[in-house]
């Protein structure tokens, strides 16, 4: 799923007539008035508005579950994510039935705060919980030193990998350094013992009738030898797994590829979201929680150096924009056509799917996404979900207990019934490749919130894919910042161009054919 699509219209759902009726002024859809039968009419009642319909299910389970415990009924309502916060806005002022909390990507909060739509939380009650939290799930929700939404859901970009393919690898590696082994060996005793006389079998003599075996024990299996090998592979795929760009490179020359393998690693060069790690270290754009204006740095050495390593690898891998997509590469990489991509978390259900049909013959993990080199180092780009509570609800102590409910004890089945993975610790998936799409999360990059830069998303895409396609890295930043600065300052910015160390080239010593004559000609009468 591209990043335009994941910021911009918040997984916008367009809502079917038979799936869910319209919401009116009243803020409540067909299905609500049914609830409405269900529920103790004297119970309170808080709305809660979300935009993906992956969620249904889901959400109102949490509102049942929460309903039993609490005098409070809730009552999930789906609506369009296009004009969301617009449509909250005008509901709260409006409708008989606003929405007391809802979920929000966390890119929107400065937004929705500066519009009286956000409550800030009890602090109180929010340092209790918050080291249940990673820090970019905490940054994400910070706005202007007030934590401002509970952290529900995220998305990242991690490493993925065929572990087949590095297994197989990693054996034949080890057997061939058993093989060189035995071979230095034989030729160590050949060279200290000479050749085998003839009728020498080199077995020794053999055994009297006393010594021979038993017939009757049980032969030797080689599991215990297989076992071994297994530990020796493992620790070999660590160390083969690419902690650097330098090292993806490296193992493209030395690996032998199966004949199905077309890339060593393609990804999808067209969305940012895949793209942000190469330079998401050193691109700061509204610091750690993404809301200050006055810290901002996008034009930087290191930001340069970053995308110079990334254009060069066009050259060497050759992945063409036109042909490219997410979901191409995801299938590609079913078919045994990948050995490494960059995937978001949506990939780990597709491709247990896969599996469980046969369609991908293979095994797969998930790893952090690799440094450019030692001195480079990268991060990938996140987007938080969080439940908020509306400034204008009447039901603010009902709707932030029930946001914290959903998002603090409700978790444990979030992913298998909805596909998301939580923004917390302590979630038990089942599956070590989620838990390292949460340990990237936890160093990732929050996307900012503020409205100025609004647009640096779908310019830095611009950027990247002028970049890839030839445009000098340190110009086409340099415009970029100038143009997203202008936008925060309200008034013309010019950057002061960065001037970039001419790289060395190696100086061919050319031969002076006068010089070496001469030198011959005294070469020659010193010999006479």
């Amino acid at each position: 799923m591209g990043l335009k699509r994941r910021l911009f219209t918040a997984a916008a759902v367009v809502c079917a007539a038979a799936a869910v009726a319209a919401i009116g002024l009243s803020g409540k859809t067909v299905s609500q008035e049914q609830e409405e039968t269900i529920f103790s009419k004297s119970k309170d009642t808080i709305y809660f508005w979300y935009t993906d319909e992956a969620l249904t299910d889901y959400l109102g389970s949490a509102a049942v579950a929460y309903g039993e415990n609490h005098d409070v009924r809730v009552i999930p309502v789906l609506t369009s994510g296009l004009e969301y916060l617009e449509e909250i806005n005008k509901a709260s002022i409006q409708s008989e039935n606003p929405p007391d909390l809802y979920i929000i990507s966390n890119d929107s909060l400065e937004k929705a705060f500066l519009a009286g739509l956000a409550s800030p939380l009890e602090e109180e009650g929010w340092s209790e919980i918050k080291e249940e939290y990673p820090d970019a799930a905490r940054l994400a929700v910070t706005y202007k030193n007030k934590t401002v939404g509970y952290p529900f859901y995220f998305e990242t970009s991690s490493l993925l990998y065929n572990r087949t393919y590095l297994e197989d690898f990693a054996r034949s590696l080890i057997e061939a350094e058993r093989d060189a082994a035995e071979g230095e060996a034989a030729m160590a005793e050949l060279e200290e013992n000479g050749p085998l006389e003839e009728g020498e079998s080199g077995e020794g003599d053999a055994p009297e009738d006393g010594d021979m075996p038993d017939i009757d024990a049980e032969p030797e299996t080689g599991a215990d030898d297989e076992a071994g090998m297994q530990e020796l592979v493992a620790e070999r795929v660590r160390e083969i797994l690419p902690s650097t760009i330098d090292d993806i490179l490296n193992f493209a020359n030395e690996y032998n590829a199966p004949e199905q393998v077309e890339a060593i690693f393609k990804w999808d060069v067209t969305d940012i979201f895949y793209n942000y790690f190469f330079a998401g270290n050193y691109m700061i754009v509204g610091g750690a929680a993404g809301d200050n204006t006055a810290n901002m740095n996008i034009y930087n050495k290191d930001a340069i150096e970053c995308l110079k390593v990334y254009q060069d690898l066009n050259q060497f891998f050759s992945i063409d924009t036109k042909e490219i997509s997410y979901d191409k590469i995801l299938d590609d990489f079913i078919a045994g056509k990948i050995v490494y991509t960059v995937a978001t978390t949506d990939a780990v259900a597709k491709l247990e799917e896969a599996k469980e049909n046969g369609s991908f013959a293979y095994d797969y993990s998930i790893a952090l996404v690799p440094d450019i080199n030692e001195e480079l180092l990268t991060r990938s780009l996140s987007v938080t979900n969080c439940v908020v509570v509306n400034g204008y609800s009447d039901k603010q102590e009902a709707a932030e207990d029930f946001a914290r409910f959903l998002t603090c004890e409700y978790t444990d089945t979030l992913y298998a019934r909805t596909g998301k993975v939580a923004a917390r610790y302590g979630v038990d998936y089942g599956n070590n490749n989620l838990q390292e799409f949460v340990n990237e999360y936890e160093i990732s990059v929050p996307v900012p919130k503020m409205v100025e830069t609004s647009n640096f998303w779908v310019e830095l895409e611009i950027a990247f894919a002028q970049i890839w396609d030839g445009a000098d890295a340190n110009d086409r930043l340099r415009q970029l910042s100038e143009k997203i600065m202008t936008q925060v300052t309200g008034e013309p910015y010019t950057e002061t161009v960065i001037e970039e160390e001419e790289e060395a080239v190696e100086e061919i010593e050319y031969l002076d054919e006068e010089e070496l004559r001469r030198e011959a000609q005294e070469g020659g009468e010193e010999t006479q």
